[in-house]
């Protein structure tokens, strides 16, 4: 598992260190504290990566209005 700290992970990075944590957890192989540390690695992981799409829609969203386009997102999930 990886020690860079996870705010300086590309996005890719902490899709790899929370695949990994998953992994690990569904292997069931680790103490009950260090269950509950990866879990909660797994959770902050989560939260960057969404952070990082996030600001990869705005981007996306700045480059359509510059170009005159419908600015503006639509959730993929339900879809």
């Amino acid at each position: 598992m990886s020690e860079k700290p996870i705010a300086e992970m590309s996005f890719e990075e902490a899709m790899a260190a929370l695949e990994a944590v998953v992994g690990t957890l569904e292997r069931g192989d680790v103490a009950l504290e260090a269950s509950i540390a990866l879990y909660e690695r797994g959770a902050a992981l989560k939260a960057h990566c969404a952070g990082k799409l996030r600001e990869a829609e705005e981007k996306v969203e700045l480059i359509r209005a510059a170009e005159g386009r419908a600015v503006g997102t639509v959730p993929v999930e339900g879809l």
